[in-house]
């Protein structure tokens, strides 16, 4: 096998440009066979593999660099550097990142996870390298649909100005995690059927560069005058920045001239390809959305290999969210390229002209809401925590401030395990508790979900109902007292020890309490419901019969529930005191939730001993 040649980086420079189709095969068939072990993100590496390929023959790694939006897709680039035996552990706790890791590889030059950064860290570099003296290429890879973020147009804004050599590679499948969406969209499928801009700009060249240098020259001087017929808008060339293509995303040997072609010119280049997400395996050619982040399936069908028996939290909210829209013609439906992972699709298939995609762009998300709020909407935005605190400053300024009522939907909420760092929701109750009106719910179970979002929907303010990825809890059933504002939930009260848990770790603190009781320690157990505000009028009450408070959540400690519960007893000078079961001030890694959970001490054995280590048990 022609794989079995690359072992390090550079090895594919020595296979034979007639080899590539092969050797693309091979790596699509290691891909799909690992990953159908694995799970991971299979369709967006499915159709970046000769793009890949094509990076790795024309650039000199590791002195060139290469960033990868979002980073998502850079499996192929992870086998043609030495990795190959790491794939078993694929996104697995202390194994490989499916994200790229400067900790890894020295050909990682830059960590990435989230969308829209490559060209603004891209221009960085130039930047670096340009101050050192030094000669390296620099290349951005950037999908269209990380092309609906705005961060992608202020540093497209800013590389129109180099006098120095830059790449972008636009990497145009038509998808992001769904189908990409506005102007861009529409822009780029104009672009595409320029077939007479394609051809003159390669095939004519070729043939006359050197039989004909004069005509060349005077191609290139007319070259406005051509791309202006054949490509409508020149959006990129508009700006000041050279475009090059379409070109065919799926042709090694045309891409590596492209990049050479590109590597001569003294400004920001943009190299446009195309390519089709999921290549090479039917069921992600046919679905490229479901297979853009899997789980394990089967080759034959791509069928889960562990079909799931149970509602997760967003078939909870899909379901919630339908019923408030028959109910209520105000209610209005936000993502951010997320339909199909917040579970908006129904909504949008019933509801179209109250569901909006805004495309990968939060802060833009969030301030339409805001807009759609002050014009008599409620506007719900379902979002992935780590995803909002990219919008930070509007859901401040232009929400908060005008005290309108919009809802955050957070999924995603807490610990998601396997894409780790960069995806992990635990910051978002500390982030979110900053903000003045703001008003912070996790529910315990599927119930619970759906009581508080309908409780959201009636509110006059800023609110955010967040839950965790995963199965939906079925426990605790029969307690499901009505909402109230800043009130929490007491499901067992005895004295001396007091859980109070906020949303998924209920569910945890369950057996903590069996734990306990099974030692002799009396307990009680309180679902926390709101932490902001938090129930001042319980804790105060709770106060004379626990000494100790134990709050646990799945967020970073400082700024969190816990912190608030400690200074509220601090100020008052209650006779009790706090212990935090909380996210430790640290970023966390890849893994299972579950091991997570372990190696962070959250668990339930491990939160017990603490409690009895703490009380000298």
């Amino acid at each position: 096998m022609l794989l079995d040649q690359i072992n390090k980086t550079g090895d594919i420079k020595d296979i034979p440009k007639n080899q590539y189709p092969e050797l693309a095969q091979e790596i699509r068939e290691f891909l799909i066979n690992k990953l159908s072990v694995t799970g991971g993100h299979l369709a967006s590496n499915l159709g970046t593999v000769e793009l890949t390929m094509a990076l790795h023959v024309a650039l000199d790694l590791p002195k060139d660099k290469i960033i990868w939006d979002v980073g998502h897709q850079c499996y192929t680039h992870k086998l043609l550097t030495g990795r190959k035996d790491q794939f078993d552990t694929l996104r697995q706790y202390g194994g490989m990142s499916g994200f790229p890791k400067r900790c890894e590889s020295d050909t990682d030059c830059f960590d990435t996870g989230h969308s829209s950064t490559s060209i603004s860290a891209g221009l960085g570099m130039v930047k670096a390298r340009d101050l050192k003296g030094d000669d390296y290429t620099v290349v951005s890879v950037i999908g269209d649909g990380s092309l609906t973020g705005g961060l992608a147009y202020e540093a497209l804004n800013n590389a129109a100005k180099l006098e120095t050599n830059y790449i972008i590679i636009l990497n145009d499948n038509e998808m992001s995690i769904s189908e990409s969406v506005g102007g861009m969209r529409r822009y780029l499928d104009s672009v595409r059927t320029a077939e007479g801009y394609l051809n003159l700009k390669w095939d004519v060249y070729e043939q006359l560069r050197n039989s004909n240098p004069k005509m060349v020259n005077g191609i290139r001087r007319a070259k406005n005058s051509f791309k202006q017929l054949f490509v409508p808008g020149m959006v990129f060339e508009n700006l000041g920045i050279t475009y090059l293509g379409p070109i065919d995303g799926h042709d090694t040997v045309g891409m590596v001239k492209a990049i050479n072609e590109a590597k001569k010119v003294k400004k920001a280049v943009i190299i446009h390809v195309m390519t089709k997400k999921g290549k090479g395996f039917e069921p992600a050619e046919r679905h490229p959305a479901r297979f853009h982040g899997t789980e394990p399936f089967l080759i034959e069908n791509g069928l889960p290999r562990n079909p799931r028996t149970t509602a997760n939290y967003q078939d909870i909210f899909s379901t919630v969210m339908c019923k408030l829209g028959a109910r209520n013609d105000k209610v209005v439906a936000i993502t951010a390229a997320m339909a199909d992972g917040t579970g908006l699709k129904r909504f949008r298939n019933m509801y179209p002209d109250r569901f909006v995609d805004a495309g990968i762009a939060e802060e833009h998300a969030v301030t339409f809401a805001a807009g759609m709020a002050a014009g008599g909407y409620k506007p719900v935005f379902a979002v992935y925590s780590s995803f909002l605190q990219r919008a930070y400053d509007q859901i401040l300024e232009d929400v908060c401030l005008q005290n309108l009522p919009v809802v955050f939907a957070i999924d995603r909420a807490g610990l998601v395990g396997s894409d780790g760092e960069t995806h992990q929701g635990i910051f978002d109750l500390s982030y979110m508790s900053t903000m003045p009106n703001m008003h912070i719910m996790a529910p315990k179970n599927k119930w619970e979900l759906s009581d508080m979002l309908k409780f959201a929907v009636e509110l006059d303010c800023p609110s955010a109902v967040r839950y965790p990825r995963g199965n939906a809890y079925s426990g605790l059933q029969d307690f499901r007292a009505p909402i109230e504002m800043g009130k929490c939930e007491p499901i067992y009260e005895e004295k001396d020890v007091c859980l109070l848990a906020v949303g998924s770790m209920v569910k945890i603190a369950e057996k903590v309490r069996e734990i306990l009781k099974e030692n002799g320690i009396k307990c009680s157990l309180v679902n926390a419901r709101f932490v902001k505000p938090i129930d001042t009028d319980y804790i105060h009450m709770a106060s004379k019969t626990h000494k100790l408070f134990v709050t646990m959540e799945e967020n970073v400690a400082t700024g969190g529930y816990g912190e608030k519960v400690r200074q509220y007893i601090d100020d008052n000078r209650l006779d009790a005191y706090v212990l935090q079961i909380a996210i430790p001030d640290k970023f966390v890694t890849h893994g299972s939730v579950d091991k997570l959970y372990k190696e962070l001490g959250m668990d339930a054995e491990s939160v017990a001993q603490r409690i009895m280590d703490e009380i000298g048990k």
